[in-house]
C-alpha cells in the first residue's frame, strides 16, 4: 500500500492546532460568557442605553366645560439636561446667555456644567410644607426669555404655582451618575439638570428651550414634562379637583380624581443612543414603547352658570359672614348639574398653601356636611300623602292642636303624641288645607300629613326620596346622611322628622329630592360627567340621563309644583323669590342648629330650594347658608330673609342667559295652568 499525502509527524502538528484554537475559543467563550459576563452586558447596556431609556411623558386629558372652557389642561414644558461630558471648550463663550434663559446665577451654572465626577452622596428633597411663590404665566402670549410672563385676560391676571415637582423630583444625586465608582469612589457624572437645586428640578417653557437651542452648545438637550394647570383658579374647583405635586401626578379630589382612568394616559420609552449633542440617535432606536394621552372629559358645569354661582356665594361671604353655604343649578329634565359651588373655597393651582387648619375648605361640603334641613323637608309627607291618595289639596287639618292619638306601627294601642309647635309668627285662627300647609309652612299640619301615612309608608318615602343613600355624584367622599328606620323612632319622630328634624341629609340630597318633584316625579342620578372624548377630540362615549326610580306618579307632582307656586306668592311665606312673568315654584327653611346637644337661638341654618317655570320645570336651584345670623336684623338667618332674596336673583341673572333659553311657563291667566284645588289638572 502507498503512504499518503501527509507525514503523521504533520497530522499531528494540524490536530494540535486545531486542538489549540478550540480551547482557545472555548476559553474567550468561558470568559465572555461566565467571567466577564456582568462588566459586558453593563457595557452593553450603557452603549445602548438602557439604564437611561429616552422617556416620552404622556399628557393628563383636559377637563372642560359643556361649551369647550377648559377648567383643567396641562401645559407642557421642558426639563433642560447636560452630558458634561460631551460639552466643548469652544460653547463656553455662550455659557452666560444660557445662565440668562435658564434665569441661573452664571456661577450656579459653571459649577454644573464643569462637574464631570461627583460622590454618591443622596442630597435631601426640599421640605413639601414650605411651598413657593407663585409664577404668573399667560398661556395666550410668548413667554418672555425668563419663562416668566405676565398674564392678563378678561378674568384678570391668571396666577399659577411654580412648576410641579418633576419626574426626576426627590431624587438623590445618584441619579444621572455612572453606576460604578472608580478607584477614588467617584462616579462619572453621565447627565444632570441644569437647576439650582437639583433635587426639584424647574421645567422652563418650551418657548425658552427652543432660544437654548439655537446657542447650539454640545451636550445640552432636554426632557419634557406636564405641568397641571387651572386656568380659571377657583371656579369650579370643588367640582374640578386637584391632582397633587407628587412626580406621578396623583388625583386628589373632585373629577381628576373620579376620572382619573380616562385623564391619567400612558408614559412610554424608548432605547437607544445620543450623540455628542445629547440629540437621540433614531437609526439605533432598539425598542419603544409609544406614550399614550390621556382622554379629554367634558363636564355639564357650565362656565357662566358656575361664575353666577360663585359670585352670589362671594356675595354671600361678604355680607353675612356664613360659616360656609353652598349653592347647586341644575337641569330636572336630566339630572345633570350646570353649576355647584362652595363657601370656603380654594384655588387648586395653591392647593398646598392652603393652612392645615383650613384644609376643611376644600371638602365639597355640598356632599360631606350633613344637616338637618328644616322645612323644605315638608315636601316629603305632603308628596306621599297626595300620591296614597289620603288627602287632597283641598284637605283641611286642625293647626291648632297641640296633640293628636296616634298609633305608630310598634304601638298595640293608640297613643297621646304632642304636635310641634309653629314659628311664633304663625297663628291659624282656622282649619289649614293642604295647600295651606305648604304655603304657610305648617309643622303641625306636616306632623299630620306623615300620620295620615304611618310609620311604614312615611319612613318609605323617605327613602324614595333619596334620603339615606348616596347620590354618587363624582366630586369625592358623599355621606349618606341619617335616616333612623322606624323600628328605632321615639315618641316624638313622627312628628318631627316631617317638619325636617331628627334627620340628617346632603345639601345634594335636598336638592335632588326637588327636582323630583320638578322632573314629574322621577329620582334622576345628579351627573357632573356628559362625554369622553379621546386625544383627537372624537366622542368615544357620551352619557345621558340617568333615572333611579319613581317616586310619584306626574299627577302627583305637577299637584305639589302648584302647591309650591303658593309659597312663591302674596299668600305664601317666600314671595319675596318671586319672579314677575315667571312660575317660580319652592320652600324656605330655617333649622334651628344643635349647640352643645341643645336647639339654638342663634345660631341657624337658612334655605330655599326650588324650581321654574313650575309648568315646565328647567332649572333647579338650591341655597343653604349655615350660621349667617350674627349679620343678620334680630339675630336670626331665616330662609326668606337670606336664602329666598338669592335665589331670586341667581334666577334672574339664569333667565338672562341665552344659552339655557328659559321660557316664562304658562301665564297664571291662561288655560292649561297648573291646577291643584282638585288635585288635578
Amino acid at each position: 500500500m502507498s503512504k499518503g499525502f501527509a507525514s503523521s509527524y504533520r497530522i499531528g502538528l494540524l490536530a494540535t492546532g486545531l486542538f489549540v484554537c478550540l480551547a482557545a475559543v472555548s476559553a474567550r467563550l468561558v470568559w465572555l460568557h461566565v467571567i466577564d459576563r456582568d462588566d459586558l452586558l453593563r457595557s452593553l447596556a450603557k452603549a445602548r442605553g438602557q439604564n437611561n431609556p429616552i422617556a416620552e411623558s404622556a399628557r393628563r386629558g383636559d377637563i372642560l366645560d359643556q361649551r369647550g372652557t377648559v377648567l383643567a389642561t396641562s401645559r407642557s414644558l421642558i426639563l433642560a439636561k447636560v452630558t458634561p461630558g460631551s460639552l466643548r471648550d469652544k460653547d463656553r463663550q455662550k455659557w452666560p446667555q444660557l445662565a440668562a434663559l435658564l434665569g441661573m446665577p452664571l456661577p450656579a451654572l459653571e459649577k454644573i456644567l464643569t462637574t464631570k465626577f461627583r460622590s454618591p452622596t443622596p442630597v435631601k428633597s426640599a421640605s413639601s410644607s414650605s411651598p413657593k411663590a407663585g409664577l404668573v404665566f399667560n398661556l395666550n402670549l410668548p413667554p418672555t426669555a425668563g419663562g416668566n410672563t405676565a398674564a392678563t385676560t378678561d378674568a384678570g391676571t391668571l396666577t399659577f404655582p411654580a412648576p410641579v415637582q418633576s419626574p426626576a423630583a426627590d431624587a438623590s444625586e445618584d441619579e444621572g451618575l455612572d453606576p460604578t465608582p472608580d478607584r477614588n469612589g467617584l462616579k462619572v457624572v453621565k447627565w444632570a439638570y441644569l437647576t439650582e437645586n437639583p433635587a426639584k428640578p424647574q421645567p422652563i417653557p418650551e418657548s425658552t428651550y427652543r432660544e437654548i437651542e439655537k446657542l447650539n452648545i454640545n451636550g445640552i438637550g432636554g426632557d419634557r414634562v406636564y405641568q397641571r394647570i387651572y386656568p380659571h383658579n377657583e371656579l369650579a374647583a370643588h367640582v374640578v379637583g386637584y391632582v397633587d405635586r407628587s412626580k406621578d401626578q396623583n388625583p386628589a379630589t373632585g373629577i381628576e380624581r373620579y376620572a382619573d382612568f380616562y385623564l391619567r394616559g400612558h408614559d412610554g420609552w424608548r432605547e437607544g443612543e445620543r450623540d455628542g449633542r445629547n440629540h437621540e440617535l433614531a437609526q439605533f432606536r432598539t425598542r419603544e414603547v409609544p406614550q399614550a394621552d390621556g382622554y379629554g372629559v367634558t363636564l355639564s358645569i357650565d362656565a357662566n352658570v358656575q361664575d353666577i354661582v360663585e359670585q352670589e356665594l362671594a356675595f354671600i361671604a361678604q355680607k353675612y359672614e356664613p360659616l360656609k353655604a353652598t349653592i347647586i343649578v341644575s337641569d330636572p329634565r336630566t339630572g345633570f348639574i350646570l353649576g355647584l359651588g362652595n363657601y370656603p373655597t380654594f384655588n387648586p393651582n395653591e392647593y398646598n398653601k392652603v393652612p392645615e387648619a383650613e384644609q376643611a375648605r376644600m371638602k365639597n361640603i355640598a356632599l360631606t356636611d350633613v344637616y338637618e334641613p328644616g322645612s323644605v323637608f315638608k315636601i316629603v309627607a305632603a308628596s306621599g300623602a297626595l300620591e296614597e291618595g289620603l288627602v287632597t289639596p283641598a284637605s283641611t287639618f286642625d293647626c291648632q292642636l297641640t296633640s293628636v292619638e296616634y298609633q305608630g306601627s310598634r304601638d298595640r294601642f293608640p297613643t297621646v303624641r304632642r304636635l310641634p309647635a309653629e314659628d311664633k309668627s304663625d297663628h291659624f285662627d282656622h282649619p289649614l288645607t293642604v295647600a295651606e300647609i305648604i304655603a304657610h309652612s305648617s309643622n303641625k299640619g306636616a306632623a299630620q300629613l306623615a300620620m295620615k301615612l304611618g310609620d311604614e309608608r312615611f319612613y318609605g318615602y323617605v327613602r324614595a326620596f333619596g334620603f339615606g343613600q348616596r347620590t354618587n355624584l363624582p366630586g369625592g367622599h358623599e355621606e349618606p346622611g341619617l335616616v333612623y328606620p322606624p323600628r328605632l323612632w321615639d315618641t316624638y319622630t313622627i312628628t318631627r322628622m316631617p317638619m325636617g328634624q331628627n334627620i340628617g341629609v346632603t345639601v345634594m340630597q335636598m336638592h335632588q329630592a326637588m327636582s323630583v318633584i320638578a322632573s314629574g316625579g322621577l329620582l334622576l342620578r345628579p351627573q357632573l360627567v356628559k362625554e369622553i372624548r379621546d386625544p383627537s377630540g372624537e366622542v368615544v362615549y357620551r352619557f345621558d340621563a340617568a333615572e333611579v326610580r319613581r317616586v310619584i306618579s306626574e299627577r302627583t307632582a305637577r299637584t305639589m309644583a302648584g302647591l309650591l307656586t303658593k309659597v312663591v306668592s302674596s299668600e305664601g311665606n317666600a314671595a319675596v323669590a318671586a319672579i314677575p312673568g315667571y312660575e317660580v315654584a319652592g320652600k324656605t327653611a330655617t333649622a334651628q342648629k344643635y349647640i352643645d346637644g341643645k336647639p339654638s337661638t342663634t345660631h341657624h341654618i337658612a334655605s330655599f330650594i326650588g324650581f321654574f317655570p313650575a309648568s315646565r320645570p328647567q332649572i333647579v336651584i338650591s341655597v343653604v347658608v349655615d350660621d349667617a345670623d350674627a349679620h343678620c336684623p334680630g339675630g336670626v338667618a331665616y330662609g326668606v330673609k337670606v336664602a329666598a332674596p338669592l335665589f331670586k336673583h341667581i334666577a334672574e341673572q339664569l333667565i338672562a342667559y341665552p344659552n339655557l333659553d328659559i321660557s316664562p311657563g304658562v301665564s297664571p291667566s291662561a288655560p292649561g295652568m297648573l291646577a291643584f284645588e282638585g288635585g288635578h289638572r
